[in-house]
């Protein structure tokens, strides 16, 4: 059983939380976000914070109800703080710029590589060598951030291409003589 979905999300004050039916709704200072909660969870508000529960005793409930809160969770963390990754990039000549609304990337490949830039979400470039996405939906923050790494992943060599700013590249040897 979760231990996770046990404990109800509170709402901070300057945060509005509503539920109706399955969707939550949450409005912050940073913006508005929802979430549908699946039909084997159950969702109640009171006393200033959202509380969920399996419906039903099957494994799927419980493997549900955790994932929900920790989705509510998400959202007021999102409407407060928001979210935000650090990518750098590691490799001779590789570099990053913004291009109007687009982020333009040199990666080693014979064209630069343009990325269009989603609604909802921020990238700033403080470094030719460093990006930062920045948003307040942690799902959209992170598969931009993904997809951003997925140009030029970092070999396990040089560690050339470009990575999370957490993220440990086990580096190989190489060819012996």
């Amino acid at each position: 059983m979760s231990r996770v979905g046990k404990k109800p999300v509170t709402v901070p004050s300057g945060v509005t939380a509503t539920v109706e039916g399955q969707t939550v709704k949450m409005k912050g200072p940073k913006g508005q976000l929802q979430f549908v909660v699946h039909d084997d969870v159950d969702v109640k508000f009171e006393n200033g914070s959202v509380s969920v529960s399996p419906r039903f005793e099957t494994n799927r409930a419980r493997a549900l109800y955790g994932t929900a809160r920790a989705q509510i969770a998400n959202l007021v963390e999102g409407v407060t703080k928001g979210f935000e990754k650090k990518l750098e990039i590691t490799g001779v000549g590789y570099r990053a710029a913004m291009q109007g609304k687009k982020l333009q990337l040199a990666l080693g490949y014979s064209h630069d590589v343009l990325y269009d830039i989603p609604e909802g979400i921020t990238i700033t470039v403080p470094k030719p060598t460093e990006i930062t996405v920045a948003g307040i939906d942690s799902q959209k923050v992170g598969q931009v951030a993904a997809e951003i790494r997925e140009y030029r992943p970092p070999e396990p060599y040089k560690g050339k291409g470009v990575r999370y700013s957490d993220e440990f590249i086990f580096r190989k040897e190489g060819k012996k003589k």
